[in-house]
């Protein structure tokens, strides 16, 4: 199996050597119950193929993030014969891309290029840490460019002057924002649709493969989500900003643009006490955005499990 001559018998030092785990992690893994003992030839202990099959199987279920616990009990339910396609199946979509985008490739002579003589080793590194570059092994001047959309988004705003080093503050500032909304995506779409098939026990194949349809019908819909309300964001604070700089009336039109809201003084000493008196309006902003965006994709879950419970009936 696996490359493995049929019937091939291992000492435990050759079984470590085949499968890269030790062996004392082997050692750990029988007396888990997450690998059989060995047999006994003559005074030796001798592992089989299905040693080493069972060995790759749990090495290959770590890399996808599981636990030793929930490893136990889906190769339980293997070798009860309920298989492992559909949990499986599941994990492929999960870690499947969640962008259309594919990866390209840059050197640091067209890096020069495309940035008008820069960047710099400083700036480089710097991409390289924020993950916008990654670097190729053993060739120091290429790099692999996982989005090339935001690689092409800090061309364009440092050809508008804005340095590399305010580009790379402002990437950290938005992806810890951004990966909030992911989380609060997942916390929601967790407990309103997956809940049911996260038990104790693997799901079965059939529900593994149900979850994972899920998944692919709700993978659009943050980004959806997201870049509705950036639009309106963008919309709302591009024209307040407008009429700040121009000093224009408020439009009576759309009021709500230039509409103060009374913020209580404890409140507002201590958003000064945290970001500072310069920092708090920015604060609270943020602060009313995050709140939309919550009750905006609360509003969603609940949108969809309407319409599924409206499919159930019809």
């Amino acid at each position: 199996m696996d490359g493995e001559p049929a019937g091939i018998a291992y000492r435990i030092e050759d079984l470590a050597h085949h499968s890269g785990a030790t062996v004392r992690t082997i050692r750990a893994y029988q007396d888990r119950g997450l690998l059989p003992r060995p047999e006994r030839q003559g005074r030796a202990n001798v592992y089989s193929d299905t040693h080493l099959a069972r060995l790759r199987r749990i090495a290959g279920l770590l890399d996808r993030g599981y636990t030793l616990a929930s490893i136990k009990e889906l190769l339980e339910a293997w070798d009860a014969g309920r298989g492992l396609g559909g949990v499986l199946g599941l994990v492929a979509e999960v870690d499947g891309p969640w962008t259309d985008e594919e990866a390209t490739r840059i050197s640091r002579a067209e890096l020069a290029e495309r940035f008008g003589g820069g960047p710099d080793d400083a700036a480089v590194a710097d991409a390289v840490e924020l993950g916008v570059l990654e670097r190729v092994p053993g060739q120091d001047d290429l790099y692999v460019v996982p989005s090339p959309q935001e690689l092409a988004v800090a061309v364009e705003l440092h050809g508008a002057g804005v340095p590399l080093s305010a580009i790379s503050s402002h990437l950290r500032e938005l992806r810890g924002q951004v990966e909030h909304i992911a989380s609060r995506f997942l916390e929601f779409t967790t407990e309103h649709v997956f809940a049911r098939y996260l038990g104790e026990h693997p799901p079965t194949d059939a529900d593994a493969a149900e979850a994972a349809s899920l998944v692919r019908r709700l993978r659009p819909l943050a980004q959806q989500t997201v870049d509705a309300e950036l639009a309106r964001a963008m919309r709302l604070f591009a024209t307040r900003h407008l009429r700040q700089h121009l000093g224009a009336e408020q439009s009576p039109e759309h009021p709500w643009e230039s509409f103060d809201v009374t913020i209580p003084a404890a409140t507002l000493r201590a958003v000064e006490g945290l970001v500072g008196t310069d920092q708090a309006a920015a604060f609270i902003a943020a602060a009313a955005e995050r709140e939309v965006q919550k009750r905006t994709l609360d509003q969603l879950a609940v949108n969809h499990r309407e319409t599924a419970e409206l499919d159930e009936t019809t």
